[in-house]
């Protein structure tokens, strides 16, 4: 039986990084969930016409066509 302590003591350095891999795949994965549920992409869309407009990036006939198309 006491043989056995330390071979476990030789695995800690390896449990270690497979534990801090897991814990950064689990981030990772996490934010990836985060960026696809942040709502609905027209409103998105939306916000960012409303905005290029209002830089005068666009003229009110484009606007008026890009807002038309994204309903």
């Amino acid at each position: 039986m006491m043989g056995s302590l330390p071979m476990l003591g030789r695995l800690s350095p390896t449990l270690i990084v497979i534990g801090l891999v897991l814990i950064a795949v689990g981030t990772v994965a996490l934010v990836r969930r985060g960026r696809a549920s942040t709502g609905d992409p027209t409103s998105t869309a939306r916000e960012l016409l409303d905005a290029r407009y209002v830089r005068g990036e666009i003229d009110d006939i484009e606007y008026r066509h890009r807002r038309d198309e994204l309903r």
